[in-house]
């Protein structure tokens, strides 16, 4: 089967990847159903990397029927140990502008109706989620960007993703809420990705590229779908070039990450005593502590 280290989740706007050569599809299923498409593995950089259209490559899927644990579970299938979500946001800081982008370190969880996580069913686990991208691997996406001084676009490094479930936009009293704590980007998607990486011991960062400033800003009116439509497309070409970027250093140097062991100290359950059938079905995530 197709084999890459590095995987690529594109969002909305960026529904493949330039660049990559000696394409194979590859169409996977797992134990949680079909994940959202078939997976593109190519070659980018002189390195084999596996690329998803998040949403589908037509965007027939919504946030909230994205299947979060068959992408993250196909990844894994194929051997991905760093993971690189390119994905859509609103500002809620000033600063930070239409078209730039953001390498966000924290999430706040306003989802409802998302499975963000592989186990129950009789083996419990708690990951340590307290940092929920990768340090090491949001620093060399961060170098990687800024390297590139792309024209009109700012580069901020941390701050905080809001993930709501939409797929409305927000209200001006929610936006005003998130903007009161603090938080830098919404989006719809990034969140259940991170735990679910995490738990399948994925190094996981996002790359968030600023389509408008949701509905906030007195001087901008609303977000309409047109205006994020025009961003996107410029948006997506930047963002490819950054992932280019970011395949070439992560293969000269792949960092070590806390979170290739994530599961080490969550298994709850005494896997002696699991049931068979829930093993079977978490084989993937569980074979080296069993």
């Amino acid at each position: 089967m197709a084999e890459a280290k590095i995987g690529i989740i594109g969002g909305s706007g960026l529904y493949q990847m330039e660049g990559l050569q000696n394409i194979e599809e590859v169409t996977l299923e797992t134990p949680f159903g079909p994940p959202s498409d078939a997976f593109i593995v190519g070659t980018l950089a002189d390195t084999r990397v596996a690329f998803l259209a998040r949403h589908g490559r037509h965007h027939h899927l919504m946030p909230s029927e994205l299947p979060f644990q068959a992408n993250i579970h196909a990844m894994k299938q194929l051997g991905v140990e760093y993971l690189i979500s390119a994905s859509a946001v609103g500002s809620l800081k000033a600063e930070a502008k239409p078209l730039d982008m953001v390498v966000p370190d924290q999430f706040i969880d306003r989802t409802q109706r998302r499975i963000s996580t592989f186990f129950g069913e009789g083996i419990i686990a708690h990951i340590s989620f307290g940092d929920p991208v990768c340090p090491k691997l949001a620093q060399v996406l961060a170098d990687a960007a800024a390297s590139l001084n792309l024209d009109g676009v700012n580069l901020h490094r941390g701050g905080t993703y809001v993930c709501m479930e939409g797929p409305a936009f927000s209200t001006k009293a929610e936006s005003n809420l998130y903007r009161s704590w603090g938080a830098t980007v919404i989006g719809m998607t990034n969140l259940p990705e991170a735990k679910l990486a995490r738990e399948a011991e994925i190094a996981y960062a996002t790359l968030a590229m600023v389509t408008d400033y949701d509905c906030w800003h007195p001087d901008h009116d609303s977000v309409t779908v047109e205006m994020v439509i025009g961003n996107l497309s410029k948006n997506a070409v930047n963002g490819q070039r950054v992932i280019q970027a970011v395949v070439k250093r992560l293969a000269q140097n792949p960092p070590a990450s806390e979170a290739h062991c994530a599961l080490k100290y969550a298994i709850l359950t005494p896997l002696a005593q699991a049931p068979a059938a829930t093993k079977e079905k978490l084989h993937l995530l569980l074979k080296k502590y069993l």
